[in-house]
Formats: structure tokens, sequence, C-alpha cells
């Protein structure tokens, strides 16, 4: 009770304890306060702190340690990744995946000459092909990076449509299938390995999932490009030809991956220009050719 209350009860009369009464209910009350003062403190310290500790545990579970993140990016040099790659060459020159890891770093470094050779040694290193579907894949996506890079690389916007005006340098006048065979074989390669493959579940359902897809995009690829060919300025005899073909590597495109919507466009429009022809007009609007359909 505090001082306050006890002065009120004086005031109306009210009658206080015996002092023996009163000394043992202070005893006691100090006793008990001080009792449960601990036991409380000591039970809310321990809660607490192994509340606190669990919800540490779980903010930091899984996150780098402070200076971590910034240690991690200092220490990663793709130079140093390379060097420590030859250097597991020199120690065991016949194992397949450091060649593999030498490739991928030297073509992360735009070393596509010497990272082709590494391919190439893994796959020869890799007698029994258990990591073959991976290294064509790897194959495969550097051809495909090698192919963007040239002028194939070069889209011609107006090439779905039955006129088209161009400018002599947005032109594709050639294309090679050795430029796309290739890429074919070694995604094809990467699918009909990927059963043998020995690595992470990660790895092989990427490899799964990213094969066939680029495998229908080399063929659209050079679907378009013989497209874009057949509408140059320049007569060469060959247009319908090359659509007739370019329909057939869309068709293909369209076995492995369905729902390409650009090439569901595109054998639209081939089919079109096969049956109403079409026209290329120069960059001052003058006709250059016209090429009759069958239609």
């Amino acid at each position: 009770m505090s001082a306050e209350e006890e002065t009120k009860d004086v005031q109306e009369g009210s009658e206080l304890p015996p002092e023996n009464d009163q000394g043992e209910t202070a005893e006691n009350d100090q006793g008990e306060t001080a009792e449960n003062d601990q036991g409380e403190t000591a039970e809310n310290d321990q809660g607490e702190t192994a509340e606190s500790d669990a919800a540490d545990l779980e903010k930091f579970e899984g996150q780098p340690l402070i200076g971590q993140e910034e240690e991690e990016e200092v220490e990663f040099d793709l130079d140093a990744q390379i060097e420590e790659f030859r250097r597991l060459i020199e120690e065991e020159p016949d194992h397949c995946l450091h060649h593999y890891n030498l490739g991928e770093a030297l073509e992360e470094l735009g070393n596509s000459d010497e990272a082709k050779l590494e391919y190439e040694k893994a796959l020869v290193c890799d007698k029994d092909g258990d990591f073959s579907a991976i290294i064509h894949y790897g194959l495969g996506n550097l051809y495909y990076e090698k192919l963007l890079s040239g002028v194939q690389s070069v889209v011609v916007h107006s090439s779905v449509g039955l006129h088209s005006a161009h400018k002599p340098g947005d032109q594709i006048v050639d294309v090679h299938s050795e430029d796309y065979q290739p890429l074919i074989d070694e995604f094809e390669m990467a699918v009909r390995d990927l059963p043998k493959l020995k690595a992470d579940d990660e790895i092989v359902d990427f490899v799964a999932e990213n094969a066939p897809n680029q495998l229908a995009n080399v063929y659209y690829k050079w679907a378009s490009d013989l497209i874009d060919k057949s509408r140059q300025l320049n007569k060469y005899g060959d247009e319908v030809k090359d659509v007739k073909q370019a329909l057939k590597h869309l068709k293909k495109t369209l076995e492995i991956e369905p729902n390409h919507s650009q090439a569901t466009l595109m054998v639209k429009y081939s089919k079109k220009m096969l049956a109403q022809g079409w026209e290329s007009y120069d960059e001052y609007g003058w006709l250059a050719k016209e090429i009759a359909g069958d239609g």
C-alpha cells in the first residue's frame, strides 16, 4: 500500500495493524517482492535472451557474415581462376572437368578460340561420356554467340512484310549451312547425352531445359536469315528456294518448341510470300526487285 493510501486510511479512521503485524507484513512483503523480482527477472532474462538468440539466428541464417560478401567480391578474379584451372590441368591433364572449367572461364573472358580448344579437350578426356552433355552444350553456346556477333546478328525489321526497304548495310546476302549446322549438332548431342550426365540435379535440369530451347533458336535464326537473304536488293535467283528452306527450319523450331510465337508468325508470312510473291525497295523507295508468287 502506498504512503498516500495509508494516509487516506488514517484520515478515514481506519485502524493500522499492530506493530508486529506491520513488521511481519513489511518483512514478508519485502522478501516476497525480492524473491518474485529475482525469479521474474531471471526468468525474463533467460526467456528474452533465448528469444533474442533465436531471432538473431533466423535473421542471419543463409546470409553472409559481415564483410564476407565484400571479401568474396574482392577474391573473385577471373584471371586468377583461369590460372588456377591451368594449374589443375598441369596436375591432372586428363581430367575433363578441369578443361571444361577452363573453357568456360576463357569464354567468359572473351577468348573464344582457346575456349573452343579446351571444350574439345574436355570431350576427349571424358572417356565414358559422363559429362559430355554439359560440354556439348557449352560448345553449342560458344558457336551461337559467335554466330550472333557476325553479320547474321543484323535484324531486318521489315523482313516479315511483303514490301521491304533496305539500306545496303542492313542486308544479309549470304547464308551458309556451316554457320548453323555445327550448333545444331552440339545441342542435339547435349540432349542425346543428357541421361548419362553425372552432375547435380540443378545442372541436369538446366541442360534439359536450355539445350532444346537453344536448338529451337538456332533453327529459327537460320530460317530468319534465309528470309532476310531472299529480300536483299539484288536478285540472285534462289529467293523462292531459300524461303521454302526457311519454312522447313521453322517447322523444326515448332516441333521442338510448339509455343515459339516468332516462329509461328514467320511460318504464316513465309507461306504468304510463296503464295503472293514479294517486292524489295531500296532506301530511296525505288523498286529493286520483284519475286512472283505461285498462288
